[in-house]
């Protein structure tokens, strides 16, 4: 482990020059190969399908590992995407003159190597290597077991554009050793490893922030709330909490509680559970909930569970303010949304709730970088620093200063 994290910072400093240019060129090749090779890597998936289904797999983590054409071509499209992005290495960020003459500019770059733990999901595989090549870093990945099939073949496919371009193959790599104490070893080599980015289900979050010794950046769960003001429109409203969960339920964007004002309980809620009824949605309530429809009681643990699955809690709350302590109670800072035409209590929710992303009638299924315009992300980072929400190209540089004089000394 030790000799390969060495050979990978060795060449992230080859790979930290490469210009625009040549790295454009290179992730155009690579999203034309994805394509080419699109049999083989839907070939693959069905062996990480055959056996996820053995494994009792539920359906909603079938869901993120299944690969099709088109999903493939999706990848690929992102990958297109990224290459279209402005260059992120070597913009001048700031810049001045001091009082004694040094010329001085905040310039960025590279983080180095960038280690990214993840689950289910293949085309992460492609995504977060596209990334990390555009900015100039190198990458190693450490996918989920159930698609070690699906990203071997991406990733290989990905390895052989570089070595086709003459570039070290190890600017994209999978984790030698993927078993847990592979990854324990990973994230305690902050000599050759910049930043780890850790993201799937909260036991791994947990265990890579307490045992790291290299800086994390976490994407933990998304508990995502939306809250039915007394003054929403109620036709949004209910397009939007229609969407926010049953679009796609096994995501960390997809709503887990829908917050409705007690004032417009009454006549929101039947709409809402013979709609969410067709969609298959088990729903859960408070008392006050249960008093309009007929469902299961909403216990403390499910306001703090993230389901990824379509199961929706609904609360009842008194106004603004109980929506936004709850929020603050079980939110995990991703993703909230206000439904309400009233501008002063928008504002107000949009400057109180403490998340990565509050909207304003609109629903939480747009958290992703895709969606935000940012070419596909590394996840959605619910830490505070370095990086907040979907973290795309630019999160994944740091800065240096660079600094002119003429003879000056202190």
């Amino acid at each position: 482990m030790q000799q390969f994290l060495e050979q990978s910072k060795k060449i992230s400093r080859e790979i930290a020059t490469l210009s625009g240019e040549v790295k454009n060129r290179v992730l155009n090749e690579m999203a034309d190969a994805l394509i080419e090779h699109c049999d083989f890597i839907v070939s693959n998936n069905e062996k990480d399908m055959s056996v996820g289904r053995l494994g009792n797999l539920d359906e909603a983590l079938l869901d993120r590992l299944l690969l099709t054409g088109d999903r493939v071509k999706d990848m690929a499209k992102a990958i297109k995407e990224i290459a279209n992005l402005k260059e992120p290495v070597g913009r001048t960020l700031d810049g001045w003159v001091t009082e004694n003459g040094l010329n001085i500019q905040k310039v960025s770059i590279p983080i180095g190597v960038i280690g990214i733990i993840y689950e289910s999901r293949p085309n992460v595989t492609s995504d977060t290597a596209a990334l990390c090549f555009k900015s100039g870093n190198v990458c190693v990945l450490k996918g989920g077991k159930e698609a070690e099939h699906s990203n071997k073949a991406i990733a290989n496919i990905l390895r052989n554009v570089l070595s086709r371009n003459k570039l070290p193959e190890q600017a994209i790599s999978l984790l030698p050793d993927s078993s847990r104490e592979g990854v324990a070893n990973l994230i305690k080599q902050d000599k050759y490893v910049d930043l780890i980015i850790p993201r799937g289900g909260s036991a791994l979050i947990k265990y890579v922030s307490q045992n790291a010794t290299v800086p994390v950046v976490k994407h933990d769960k998304g508990i995502c709330h939306v809250f039915i003001d007394k003054d929403a429109n109620h036709e949004k409203a209910i397009q939007i909490a229609i969407n926010a969960k049953v679009s796609r339920p096994g995501v960390c964007n997809a709503m887990e509680t829908l917050l409705i004002h007690k004032d417009v309980a009454g006549y929101i809620l039947l709409p809402l559970h013979e709609a969410y009824e067709r969609y298959g949605t088990l729903v859960k309530g408070c008392d006050e909930t249960r008093k309009f429809i007929d469902v299961q009681h909403a216990t403390h643990e499910d306001y703090d569970t993230e389901y990824l699955a379509n199961i929706l809690n609904i609360k009842i709350v008194k106004n603004v303010d109980d929506a936004i302590a709850h929020i603050s109670k079980y939110g995990s800072g991703h993703s909230e949304a206000i439904i309400s035409e009233n501008y002063s209590i928008v504002n107000k929710f949009l400057d109180q709730v403490d998340a990565a992303c509050v909207y304003a009638n609109a629903s939480t299924r747009f958290t992703d970088g895709g969606a935000f315009g940012l070419g596909a992300e590394v996840g959605i980072s619910t830490n505070k620093l370095h990086s907040r929400g979907p973290m795309g190209i630019n999160d994944l540089t740091t800065f240096k200063y660079k600094i002119h004089g003429n003879g000056q000394i202190r």
